[in-house]
């Protein structure tokens, strides 16, 4: 079955069966808690909502199902889904092996909270080279911690081969996938054993909804995962599961179109006097454009570019531009444009943010759906400020 149409009917069959409704719409179940007629027998096998909610159970299905998994846990957001999934599988001592071009809350969480409270060791290495992730890999690894597209780089990890060097090692491999986006790429077919999503982004689409998830095939680690969020309790609310299921249904024209707008973006900035470098998988001249047309189906709506100059060229362009929001976030229909060093990354200190290559020249887009050409406008006359 193709993924527009799973994006559109995993999990949302309609019910014939009992008191049938007929709904083509799962309903927004806010019930806290479900009535058994016999005490050893949940009704529909939902007795709380922490434990589980028909709703969510709508789009843990539907987002299985996009990712070509089996088993997908929809979260109160991406950090939360990152926290659970170390808290079930790490513990003090253990060790993991990152990319070092990450989200900066993903690695303030493992340096400021896993590391410091709980003693779990981290190396981030450039893992656009496999041996550089094969020779930091040690006895006490467990996980291998990957994102491709990274944020804010745009660099690419080869997953299949990475995935192959963890699995030898007996290590298990994390992608985070939120900048491609199920529609783009799916991880797992490449060797992942989970794959992390903010389902704030690309997957709901339209910035009215915090959430993540965790997806898998391996049944003994998605009980394990299932069994930490229901302990743990960072579970997606009723009205945030029906939001992102309604957004997954245009995942697929909305990432067709991101990708066209990006590339025209890309385009453009590639040739203007006032910027020194994209960053951009789309385009030929990315160093990693051949291994992105390999494991990838397209190139999503994700840039970042260099800037002539510095911070203060940076902030009087962002000063000047109409139509792209300066904010936090992506993967909306709306254009987000934002500085890492001073936003999204700057709880990394500011040597390591060097030593990745986040300079203070750096902007990050999320290129939206609106009209391409209004776009490049609004960049061309807040460039031309410079």
């Amino acid at each position: 079955m193709g993924f527009d149409t799973q994006a559109i009917h995993a999990g949302e069959e309609p019910d014939f069966t009992g008191h049938p409704s007929g709904d083509v719409v799962v309903p927004v179940h806010l019930a806290s808690t479900f009535a058994r007629r016999d005490v050893d027998e949940p009704t529909g096998g939902f007795e709380y909502s922490r434990s589980g909610n028909p709703t969510r159970f709508a789009l843990e299905k539907k987002l299985a199902a996009i990712e070509n998994a089996r088993y997908g846990l929809a979260f109160s957001s991406g950090l939360a889904a990152e926290t659970t999934l170390c808290l079930s599988l790490l513990k003090a001592g253990d060790h993991v092996v990152a990319f070092d071009d990450l989200y900066g809350g993903t690695r303030r969480l493992f340096t400021r909270v896993f590391q410091e409270s709980y003693g779990i060791h981290f190396s981030y290495v450039d893992a656009r080279d496999p041996e550089n992730v094969k020779a930091a890999i040690r006895r006490e690894t467990k996980l291998v911690w990957l994102e491709s597209p990274t944020n804010p780089l745009l660099r690419l990890c080869d997953i299949r081969e990475i995935a192959g060097i963890a699995h030898d090692a007996g290590a298990l491999v994390v992608v985070d996938n939120t900048f491609a986006s199920p529609y783009f790429q799916q991880p797992i077919a490449l060797g992942a054993d989970v794959v992390v999503h903010s389902t704030t982004k690309y997957i709901n689409g339209h910035s009215d909804s915090i959430g993540g998830a965790l997806i898998t095939s391996d049944e003994e680690l998605f009980r394990n995962l299932r069994f930490h969020q229901n302990t743990a309790g960072a579970i997606l609310s009723p009205f945030d599961s029906f939001l992102v299921a309604r957004g997954i249904k245009t995942l697929a024209v909305r990432m067709e179109r991101h990708e066209r707008n990006a590339l025209a973006v890309a385009g453009f900035l590639s040739a203007h006097r006032n910027v020194t470098a994209v960053y951009y998988p789309g385009l030929p001249s990315h160093p990693q454009h051949t291994l992105a047309r390999k494991q990838m189906t397209g190139f999503s709506g994700m840039l970042s570019f260099e800037l002539k100059g510095g911070k203060a060229e940076a902030k009087r362009f962002l000063r000047n531009l109409h139509l792209f929001a300066l904010a936090e976030s992506l993967g909306g229909v709306e254009s987000l444009i934002e500085h890492p060093a001073t936003m999204t990354h700057a709880s990394v200190p500011q040597e390591e943010r060097r030593n990745v290559g986040v300079s203070d020249a750096l902007i990050r887009v999320s290129v939206g759906i609106e009209n391409a050409d209004d776009l490049i406008a609004d960049l061309d006359q807040a460039l031309g400020t410079l």
